[in-house]
């Protein structure tokens, strides 16, 4: 008897080139933290994203996101505004640092920060005598943010953007790469996202001072000197030569991967359109997604959770949106500013199968299980 295979939200996927860096790193033994895939993975992303910006290959997203912060001079007491509709990584490494998150909602349009209540929040910080000390804006599922209007309020108080792009490799921001829209820019190479070295991440930066100073600190803030020295605490954040290994065979395919989850989107907004109870994100003009995952929005909650739980009754794997940062128990009581979209996404929202690897059966498979659904709701 012939049993399903399970469909992944979004899985891995190797483009077969992979093997021989890592191989190489075998080969040569550079199994330690460091070796030449390391420089050659950082010198690939500095290539795509161009030449004027420097890159420094880490452990994780979240690792970047947190030296990001640390080269800003974030520390405690000071105050952090952040995307509210995002993963927890984006906020986590401001508690780290003993700093205070801020939460902004999104706005309708993207499904991102909110240019206009951002504008609110400072306002009201600065009122108290509380300017905060940076904003971390999110390119959620691959849809860039209103970087035009994001970077104008953070140029106007004086506030530096930390653009977290670990969903958006690929995306541009009329004909910009996400990335590389702000001050400091992090990418994530989890096994989930559009290109993966596993597990790892980068911090990207115009500045080649910074990306020095961020490499010095992932790898334990080890001063010049023939002893291990120490004047500043550091961390264990750099990737591993034969993580970046993946991440140079990886490099390779990028662009496919693009197409292949944009070709995903098509397929899902073309056979889904015609339900009124189903909307999609569409991209605003200038705006390109690589479309990481593709979400719907149902009508409902309940809609949402007959589709999620019909699929897992298939084996299929979906998930709902983002829960709100200001909702989870974690960052109960700290300050928000919000309009009710993204609690309204939560509610109604659903990520759909994803994968660059899947096949034209998948995706007909899981079209199978949303129409089937659909039809029994009515």
């Amino acid at each position: 008897m012939l049993t399903k295979t399970k469909i992944y939200l979004s899985s891995p996927h190797m483009g077969g080139s992979e093997r021989k860096f890592v191989a190489d790193a075998f080969d040569t033994n550079w199994v330690a933290p460091l070796g030449p895939n390391v420089d050659g993975f950082e010198n690939d992303l500095k290539n795509y994203l161009g030449n004027e910006k420097y890159v420094a290959a880490l452990s994780s997203g979240t690792a970047a996101i947190h030296l990001a912060l640390e080269l800003l001079n974030v520390s405690k007491g000071d105050e952090v505004l952040c995307q509210s509709f995002t993963f927890s990584a984006s906020a986590n490494p401001i508690l780290y640092l003993g700093a205070t998150p801020i939460f902004i909602d999104s706005e309708a349009d993207t499904w991102n920060m909110c240019p206009e209540l951002l504008e609110i929040a400072i306002k009201d910080r600065l009122e108290k005598n509380n300017k905060p000390k940076a904003i971390i804006a999110v390119h959620l599922y691959g849809m860039p943010y209103k970087a035009n209007e994001i970077n104008a309020i953070a140029k106007k108080y004086d506030i530096p953007v930390v653009e977290d792009s670990a969903e958006a490799l690929g995306s541009t921001y009329f004909d910009k790469l996400c990335g590389t829209l702000s001050d400091i820019g992090i990418l994530s190479f989890n096994g989930n996202k559009i290109i993966t070295t596993s597990g790892g991440g980068a911090l990207i930066t115009s500045s080649r001072a910074l990306k020095d100073k961020a490499v010095f600190l992932s790898t334990q803030a080890r001063d010049n000197a023939p002893h291990y020295e120490h004047s500043s605490v550091g961390y264990n954040y750099r990737m591993s030569n034969v993580l970046a290994g993946i991440g140079r065979g990886q490099m390779e395919v990028l662009d496919e991967r693009v197409c292949a989850r944009r070709k995903n989107y098509n397929f899902y907004k073309t056979n889904l359109s015609k339900y009124k109870n189903i909307e999609f994100l569409e991209e605003p003009q200038g705006f390109f997604s690589n479309r990481w995952i593709t979400c719907i929005k149902t009508d409902s909650y309940a809609l949402r959770e007959k589709l999620r739980l019909a699929l897992l009754q298939d084996d299929i794997e979906s998930r709902p949106l983002w829960k709100p940062m200001h909702m989870q128990p974690v960052f109960n009581g700290y300050l928000h500013f919000t309009n009710g979209i993204s609690e309204d996404l939560f509610e109604k929202g659903l990520c759909l199968p994803s994968g660059s690897n899947l096949s034209e059966g998948d995706l007909n498979r899981v079209l199978n299980i949303i129409t089937k659904t659909l039809i029994y709701d009515k």
